[in-house]
């Protein structure tokens, strides 16, 4: 779902989030790959990507770290864009994400192993 344009924005360029069109064109090919790849777990990152996945009322920043039931894998959940903590107004903000999103990924690491230590 890469399918962004570049807008100049002072120095720096940001990526502009895709649209619904974009993004619908770009389901058939994800879904495929989802159905061919199979996988164990699924971790959104990102509002777009969540949304686009998990429903367009799926919200990061009340959900994110949290697994929901989903037919995509036997685990799905979503955090923040790891762009997003760049974009953290101060270092201790910065770091105060960084935080959080590891944390974040741990906990799909531990659910990940927790199902690897229920597996015969």
């Amino acid at each position: 779902m890469q399918v962004k344009s570049i807008r100049p924005r002072g120095k720096r360029r940001i990526h502009a989030k895709p649209n619904a069109a974009e993004i619908g064109a770009c389901r058939p090919w994800l879904d495929i790959e989802i159905a061919l790849v199979k996988p164990r777990v699924l971790v959104c990152l990102g509002a777009t990507a969540a949304q686009a996945l998990l429903g367009r009322t799926f919200k990061v920043t009340q959900q994110r770290g949290t697994f929901v039931p989903s037919t995509l894998a036997p685990l799905v959940t979503a955090t923040v864009h790891p762009s997003s903590i760049l974009r953290a107004p101060d270092d201790e903000s910065r770091r105060e994400e960084m935080r959080e999103f590891v944390a974040d990924l741990k906990k799909v690491a531990r659910a990940v192993a927790q199902q690897d230590a229920r597996r015969p």
